[in-house]
């Protein structure tokens, strides 16, 4: 079968499984290589109530070759890039076989913000969260998730503290911008160390993002 009827036999079975819930469709009729793929968020999760938008490039190998799949939509997760929307996940890479479809792999996308896996991030600093601190790291993605994904989106973006878009407490920004440093730099600083809360009598902690803060 060519790549493009095995193309056009995915986008029908997807049409002939509404409950799915997923969607797929060209960017362009005219190219049919470049295809973007929604699914919803899973129930449970920080991702609930989230529509989210996967671009998808098919190489002309396809489906001996996986397609590149990346984020349109802004994720807070361990393995997707929060910057560039990148992907870690085995079946788009080794792990690919060409009786994958577009369909199961935006499925496998699905489950993945389901079960994240920290220890293979595509994401470090999140990662690093998730693992430090599950609760805090559940209330930013869902903030992710209202701001980014939702039919809301980006109504109230100007309204979000920055310190708040990557879960750090804003009592430890405030107690150095009263030193006089810039919040900007307070929270790129705090985010390059990992830190998302601190203790002020931990002096190595508090004296590491001062030096940091000093440079």
């Amino acid at each position: 079968m060519s790549r493009g009827k095995r193309i056009m036999k995915e986008l029908q079975a997807v049409r002939d499984d509404p409950a799915a819930n997923i969607e797929l469709y060209f960017v362009s009729e005219s190219d049919i290589h470049h295809l973007k793929g929604t699914f919803l968020g899973p129930p449970g999760t920080p991702y609930e109530n989230g529509k989210f938008i996967v671009d998808i490039e098919v190489p002309m190998e396809y489906p001996f070759k996986a397609p590149k799949m990346k984020f349109d939509t802004k994720v807070y997760h361990p393995n997707i890039s929060s910057v560039t929307g990148a992907i870690c996940l085995d079946i788009l890479k080794d792990a690919w076989s060409p009786v994958i479809t577009l369909k199961s792999a935006l499925i496998s996308l699905q489950a993945l913000l389901q079960s994240p896996e920290p220890n293979d991030p595509q994401d470090a600093e999140v990662a690093r969260h998730y693992l430090k601190d599950k609760e805090s790291f559940n209330k930013t993605a869902k903030l992710w998730t209202k701001l980014y994904a939702s039919e809301d989106e980006g109504k109230d973006n100007k309204d979000v503290d920055e310190a708040e878009l990557y879960g750090i407490d804003s009592e430890i920004v405030e107690e150095f911008v009263s030193q006089g440093f810039e919040k900007d730099k307070i929270v790129e600083v705090l985010r390059r160390l990992g830190i998302k809360t601190l203790d002020p009598s931990d002096n190595d902690a508090v004296n590491r993002v001062l030096e940091e803060l000093l440079k």
